[in-house]
């Protein structure tokens, strides 16, 4: 079996007020995925400037902050081979209508500012560690083995 990679995934305001919380994180471990970390949380505006810095100066930025500081967030750090990918593709476009029916933002998003989740990107290889480090202390994220990691992988 080779290397597991962990990736961040965010259950945004928009779909923890619809409620979908649940519906997300079965997708993800029907898949395989393992979940290592997660947390009910509210974004400071600290935080929301640093998980958007790339944005900053660009004119949604303040959107961007305002909306994710409007609600409580799911946090959540997932585990397994090409998990970043894996995830990525399970969302879908950061459009929604530009997404795939079958994906979480096909199936649930409407307009791109109200999408639902929020993932790492996999084209930026340190997208993943920056993210994770900013919402999970290394003590928050377990390391265990599923019952079902036999059938999951060669």
């Amino acid at each position: 079996m080779s290397e597991n990679e962990r990736t961040f995934v965010m259950i945004k305001p928009d779909g923890v007020q619809r409620g979908l919380i649940g519906e997300i994180v079965t997708r993800f471990e029907d898949r395989g995925l393992k979940l290592a970390g997660g947390k009910f949380m509210r974004i400071d505006e600290e935080l929301a400037h640093e998980h958007y810095g790339e944005h900053e100066g660009k004119p949604f930025f303040e959107g961007l902050v305002d909306f994710i500081t409007s609600g409580p967030v799911f946090a959540m750090v997932w585990e397994g081979q090409d998990a970043t990918r894996q995830v990525r593709d399970m969302m879908g476009e950061t459009d929604p209508a530009d997404s795939a029916p079958g994906t979480i933002r096909g199936d649930f998003g409407l307009d791109l500012g109200r999408n639902v989740v929020h993932g790492s990107d996999h084209e930026d290889e340190g997208a993943n560690e920056r993210e994770i480090d900013l919402f999970f202390d290394e003590e928050e994220l377990l390391d265990y083995e599923r019952i079902d990691e036999n059938w999951l992988y060669e």
